[in-house]
């Protein structure tokens, strides 16, 4: 059997991977790099194809995928919840991106259809390969995937998160004995502070900024993080404001339809119907000058009204903008965390308004990775993808030392033998 990978291994972004044996060829996530110029992974045939296995949602894992229907392609396997945040954010992208997409709606309609969805935990005969999802933790819906078949298994984490949320149960589930490990690296050399403090930090920045007459931008993803956001509001009985706006509003409303995937559903529901929600171009001209917080995305200001947020709400002193999300190298987003520079009238602009990072993330620090692999049983090779390179190959090294297994940052089309 063989472990290919497709995508970029040493970055963040169009997660692709290859498995190759004499009983069936799957192929694990495909996805897309968003920068300046939208990335893809390496080329596949679909006719060499069985069957695709997607973890969760979000485009750098699943955005690449209608490539795959432009003609006949294999079926796909992912949970329910995960099928329709797919849809939404690939039709958005479609909508909205100023890139050139080789494929087309109707790619994206066949791509469904040829979907089937199962629940976490359950399994599923996928050729010679027998599939079991778990909960990853991550976003709503997010799996990670075993696969056992010919004398082998293999886990693949997809992005996961083994810490409880306000909007979901952290991933908790056996390994057992594997021949291979594919895990995700983004957050592999560092730990995150206690969620708790990180929320009590947010509210109370929240509070100071509008009651200094100044109105707080949260730029955040519209599939889990809007929602986190809000959910952590609605729990610290925040008294002020919070409007949300953008794609996030169709996110609500599937997640509504599917209440088994959250932590706590009827605290969901209480934090989203306390929010006004935003629709109209009017609206977002008159609360960029309301003492409040605006929840919108994109999280790393690559579309969406959030850009026009970013805009109005830059220029003055009095208010903040809250990064909440991970900012892919090469993003607005990433500019802005770290050079202080917004593009404002079509120009690199100094931002006046004050700039707080805070680490609501929905990916496992070192130590619960750390921990995911205390759970592994046997010798199993194991490969650090989905991460920055130095986490990658830091990670790498540190299980070698640690748990003495065979462990690789590996590049973008090497292959490793299982």
């Amino acid at each position: 059997m063989e472990a290919r990978i497709l995508g970029s291994a040493r970055e963040v972004g169009r997660s692709a991977i290859l498995l190759k044996s004499s009983g069936a060829n799957l192929l694990l996530d495909f996805g897309v790099l968003m920068q300046r110029e939208i990335g893809f992974p390496a080329h596949v045939q679909p006719k060499d194809l069985d069957a695709i296995l997607l973890s969760h949602a979000h485009l750098d894992h699943s955005g690449a995928l209608p490539l795959f229907y432009l003609s006949d392609g294999p079926k796909i396997y992912t949970t329910r919840l995960t099928l329709e945040l797919s849809r939404l954010l690939i039709e958005d992208l479609l909508r909205v991106s100023g890139f050139y997409l080789p494929f087309e709606y109707l790619d994206l309609l066949e791509m469904t259809r040829k979907t089937i969805t199962l629940n976490p935990d359950d399994k599923i005969k996928i050729s010679s390969f027998e599939a079991t999802f778990y909960d990853a933790g991550h976003i709503p819906g997010s799996a990670s995937i075993l696969l056992e078949g010919g004398g082998k298994r293999i886990l693949y984490t997809g992005d996961v998160n083994d810490e409880d949320t306000q909007l979901l149960r952290g991933a908790d589930y056996e390994i057992g004995e594997l021949d291979l490990l594919i895990t995700e690296s983004t957050y592999a050399t560092e730990d995150h502070p206690p969620r708790s403090e990180v929320e009590k930090s947010f509210v109370e920045y929240a509070k100071e900024v509008i009651e200094r007459g100044g109105t707080l931008f949260v730029p955040a993803f519209s599939v889990g993080r809007a929602q986190e956001i809000a959910c952590t509001l609605s729990s610290h009985r925040f008294p002020y404001p919070t409007y949300m706006d953008g794609m996030a509003l169709k996110t609500n409303e599937i997640l509504f339809r599917h209440p088994e995937y959250l932590r706590d559903y009827k605290a969901f529901r209480r934090a989203i119907n306390s929010v006004e929600v935003v629709t109209a171009w009017r609206q977002r001209k008159q609360i960029v000058n309301t003492p409040s917080v605006i929840i919108s995305p994109a999280g790393m200001l690559v579309g969406g009204a959030a850009i026009f947020y970013n805009q109005q709400i830059a220029q003055r002193e009095k208010n903040g903008i809250a990064i909440v999300a991970y900012q892919v190298q090469g993003t607005p987003g990433r500019t802005l965390l770290e050079k202080g520079l917004a593009l404002i009238n079509g120009k690199p602009t100094k931002v006046k308004a004050e700039i707080k990072r805070f680490d609501f993330s929905s990916h496992s620090g070192r130590s619960g990775l750390m921990n995911l692999l205390r759970k592994v049983k046997g010798s199993p090779k194991v490969l650090m993808v989905h991460g920055e390179e130095a986490s990658c190959v830091s990670f790498a090294k540190n299980v070698r030392e640690i748990f003495g297994f065979e462990a690789y940052a590996p590049k973008p089309n090497e292959a490793f033998q299982v």
